[in-house]
């Protein structure tokens, strides 16, 4: 990995540099998935079965496009017990956590007639999009669906595509059997969120769009953003590790690689005050990647977006991550719950080397779909607010009006909308 001394100019290069990766960079797609989109949206189930079978080699048809309560109970017998075990006890945690996120309605009233609250819907119809081949991630299944359900969402719609022989991941099959969701149908890529923004006469018609794909995938939910909601348009994974001279080099640079081996876009960064801590990193980083499977993605991976920062002190650190705004962030210190107050930017922090990423990407119960590339600053972890709208209640008697309606009259005239002032002005007129 590249080590790198900061100050303001390389801080700058470095997060330009990896702004680089946003999906929202790769205009060239676009015309594409404008296609894609516009295909599906006039020509419906015809579009998606033609399209299926040119990208994905399979003959999609009204008649196979669903998966059937045998498939799942198929799928799910035919994993590793333990596995399924596992899976349920990591279904538990994700539940846990999400059960505390719950929001409830409410009313305040005064004694003047004034009532005021706030009522909480759940989404009627949400589509969960969960990747398949080699990128079939179990995890991310639970990971997008708990929370809908938490919420209270009436109906989850989860596409994943399936092989050129109609088989759908097992893994993904037996988690959304875990999670609770039944209704799912063999579509992906751009064509898969054409029809949840659109509705076909085989896929109905959603509120809101979540879950991880690839560049086109991506594409598509910006795309169609407006006429659903989204949960974001999510680019590559990334990892920011802040250590001092007491961390263990053996667990950073593990933790580092966790990250670097999902993409060849991946982001693998440390930020430390110990240059000893940045050799040792290193040397072990080279050890690790000649005995990991993934080596040559992990390789492109560190050779793109892998960097060793070494920051004059910790306030220098924590400048830089904050900046960064990482979806991952792993607090390696001497005083790692110190550092963690003076964190405001980070998707997940990870607290002590006991807490590796991996415990947050399947096990621990806080949601790993996370704002990525610098949208920490302003985005959150996908929860259970994202499959719930608020609606505000105004109620006033007629004495708290016409105690108000003065004010109200006087704010409208100043707009210049003097219709607004006329709905008060009738009230007062009338009485």
């Amino acid at each position: 990995m590249r080590t790198i001394r900061l100050n303001e100019q390389t801080r700058k290069d470095i997060i330009k540099d990896l702004l680089k990766r946003s999906p929202t960079q790769y205009t060239e797609y676009e015309e594409t998935v404008k296609e894609i989109i516009n295909d599906v949206r006039d020509n419906s189930d015809e579009a998606l079965f033609r399209l299926t079978e040119k990208f994905d080699g399979f003959a999609l048809n009204k008649d196979n496009i669903r998966v059937t309560e045998d498939e799942i109970e198929s799928a799910y017998a035919s994993l590793d017990p333990e596995l399924i075990g596992v899976m349920e006890r990591a279904c538990a945690n994700i539940r846990s956590y999400h059960e505390k996120q719950k929001l409830n309605s409410w009313i305040e009233t005064s004694a003047d007639g004034t009532m005021l609250g706030q009522k909480i819907t759940p989404l009627e119809k949400v589509g969960v999009y969960v990747p398949g081949g080699k990128a079939a991630y179990p995890s991310s299944t639970l990971m997008n669906i708990i929370p809908a359900i938490v919420a209270g969402v009436e109906r989850i719609i989860m596409v994943t595509p399936a092989n050129r022989e109609g088989k759908v991941n097992a893994g993904t099959l037996a988690a959304a059997k875990i999670a609770g969701v039944s209704e799912i149908y063999k579509l992906g890529g751009a064509q898969a969120i054409a029809a949840l923004a659109y509705g076909t006469g085989s896929v109905p018609k959603v509120d809101k769009i979540v879950g991880p794909g690839n560049i086109y995938v991506a594409l598509a939910k910006k795309a169609v953003y407006g006429l659903v909601s989204i949960d974001s348009v999510a680019g590559p994974s990334e990892i920011l590790v802040i250590a001092d001279d007491t961390a263990n080099p053996v667990y950073v640079a593990a933790d580092l690689l966790s990250q670097a081996e999902h993409d060849q876009l991946a982001s693998a960064i440390l930020i430390t005050t110990s240059e000893k801590l940045a050799a040792s990193v290193n040397s072990e980083i080279e050890r690790f990647v000649k005995e990991l499977e993934r080596s040559e993605i992990i390789k492109a991976s560190l050779d793109n977006y892998g960097f060793i920062l070494i920051a004059g002190d910790m306030d220098e650190a924590v400048l830089t991550a904050n900046e960064i705004a990482s979806e991952h962030l792993e607090l390696l210190t001497a005083d790692p719950y110190g550092l963690m107050t003076k964190i405001r930017n980070a998707g997940a922090i990870f607290i002590g080397e006991y807490s590796s990423e991996p415990l947050g990407d399947y096990y621990a119960g806080p949601n790993h779909v996370l704002p990525t590339n610098g949208t920490a600053k302003f985005f959150s972890p996908l929860g259970v607010d994202a499959f719930i709208k608020r609606s505000s209640i105004i109620a006033y008697s007629k004495d708290a009006l016409f105690n108000a309606a003065d004010d109200i009259i006087r704010f409208a005239n100043a707009e210049g909308l003097t219709a607004h002032a006329n709905s008060i002005k009738v009230r007062l007129k009338q009485s």
